[in-house]
């Protein structure tokens, strides 16, 4: 691995912990505040522990707050006939802010995930997963957002979201990780393109 590329990866991990310190002690209070809403509004555990594809194809488990009901089939919600039907009812609402995202911040202390990157797959997105191998992006950390998250998320066709996620490998820095991390709050303040 050339000498840049591993700096790149140091720096990457620092900002990531630093970062994430920073933003545990400034949502703690909403993180808090959406556990409750989850448990007091739905039968079941505040968070869903969901089997995702991380760096080099290992499976770990990543925490969502839980926006569908207890026994919803694990795919991906736009492949669910009527995904409405399984949201709780203050699924839609932490779904469009993404406060189902927060408990993530977890993943990222532990290393299985890092604020950008490739989105990690489901253990059963089988295309995505050979096609992210294909191009290499199973060499990347899977990340809170991405750049193909920033342009279409799930509407994306699974061969642009791996196009994009080779982009990504290409220009990966520090800077364009703050970028990404800048559109995304754009993106999220506007409600534009969150649905997921």
């Amino acid at each position: 691995m050339p000498p840049y590329v591993m700096q790149n990866l140091v720096m990457k991990r620092l900002f990531d912990l630093i970062a994430g310190a920073c933003a545990v002690v400034l949502l703690l209070l909403p993180i808090a505040l959406v556990a409750l809403a989850v448990r007091l509004t739905s039968k079941g555990p505040a968070l869903y522990w969901s089997d995702r594809v991380g760096r080099n194809n290992q499976l770990f488990k990543m925490p969502k707050f839980r926006s569908m009901q207890m026994g919803t089939p694990a795919v991906a919600t736009h492949l669910l006939n009527n995904p409405d039907a399984y949201l709780t009812p203050i699924g839609r609402f932490i779904r469009k802010t993404s406060l189902d995202e927060l408990p993530q911040l977890w993943s990222i202390f532990k290393g299985d995930m890092s604020f950008v990157g490739p989105r990690p797959a489901l253990f059963n997105q089988h295309d995505l997963i050979d096609l992210r191998t294909k191009a290499g992006i199973q060499k990347l950390t899977p990340g809170l957002t991405g750049w193909a998250q920033i342009n279409g998320r799930d509407e994306l066709p699974i061969p642009v979201k791996v196009a994009l996620d080779v982009e990504y490998l290409h220009r990966m820095s520090l800077i364009f990780d703050i970028k990404i991390i800048t559109l995304t709050a754009w993106k999220v303040l506007k409600r534009d393109n969150v649905t997921h």
